[in-house]
C-alpha cells in the first residue's frame, strides 16, 4: 500500500521567531508535502514580514505553505505563500476561490457531514480535510475520521487529507488510502522531529506492492 504524503498542521503560532527553528527541525527530519500555518496571520507589516519568513522555512524544505483562513486572501500572494485553508462554511471561501484560483491552492476543512463534503467538492478546491483538529483542542474520534476519509477516497477524485489525532491513529488513517495524512499540533507537543520520525517508522511497513 502506498504511503500517503504528510500534511503538517501547526498549533496556533504566537511567536513566529521562536517557532521557526522548531518547524525547520521538524521539516528536516522527514519529507512533508504541505504545512498549514495556524494563527500566524496579522494585518500590520511586521506581522506579515514575520509570517513571510515562516513561509520561506516551509518552502525551503520543499513543502507547500498554506495559510489558515486569512481574512484577506490577497495576503497569500503578498507574502508568497502557496495557498489558503478555510472552514467549509466560511463566508470568506467564495472570495478566496475567486482571488486565488487557479494559481494557488484552496483547501476546505471543518467537514462534519457527507453533505458538507459533497457541497465543498463541487467547488473549485484542491483538497478536503477530514478529522481536522479544532482551535479549542478538540480532535474528532479516529473511527469517524476513517469512515469519512475512506468514503471520500473511494468515490471522489478531489484529494483528501485524513488527520491522525495522535501517533496511535496513524496506521488506521494511512490505510484509508487518502492522498494525504494530516498530522496535527500534537506533533509539536515535545520534539517535533522525533515525532515525525516515529510517524515515518509507523508508515514504512505499509509501503508494499
Amino acid at each position: 500500500m502506498a504511503v500517503p504524503n504528510l500534511f503538517l498542521i501547526t498549533p496556533p503560532i504566537g511567536d513566529v521567531e521562536a517557532f521557526a527553528p522548531r518547524l525547520a527541525a521538524a521539516l528536516a527530519a522527514v519529507p512533508v508535502a504541505a504545512v498549514l500555518l495556524r494563527g500566524a496571520t496579522g494585518d500590520d507589516k511586521d506581522a506579515q514580514r514575520a509570517l513571510k519568513s515562516l513561509v520561506a522555512v516551509v518552502q525551503d524544505a520543499g513543502a507547500a505553505a498554506i495559510l489558515d483562513a486569512p481574512a484577506d486572501a490577497r495576503l497569500v500572494a503578498r507574502i508568497g505563500a502557496d495557498g489558503a485553508h478555510y472552514p467549509c462554511a466560511s463566508p470568506l471561501l467564495a472570495d478566496a476561490l475567486a482571488t486565488l484560483k487557479p494559481d494557488r491552492i484552496v483547501g476546505v476543512g471543518d467537514l462534519r457531514t457527507r453533505h458538507e463534503a459533497m457541497d465543498a467538492g463541487e467547488k473549485d478546491i484542491d483538497y478536503l480535510m477530514f478529522g481536522e483538529p479544532r482551535a479549542d483542542g478538540f480532535v474528532p474520534e479516529t473511527g469517524r475520521t476513517v469512515e469519512q476519509a475512506q468514503w471520500w477516497a473511494e468515490i471522489f477524485n478531489t484529494p483528501c487529507v485524513a488527520c491522525a489525532g495522535d501517533l496511535a491513529a496513524v496506521s488506521a488513517l494511512a490505510a484509508v488510502r487518502a492522498e494525504f495524512l494530516g498530522l496535527g499540533p500534537w506533533v509539536f507537543d515535545a520534539d517535533a522531529a522525533e515525532a515525525l520520525v516515529a510517524v515515518a517508522a509507523t508508515l514504512k511497513p505499509t509501503d508494499t506492492p
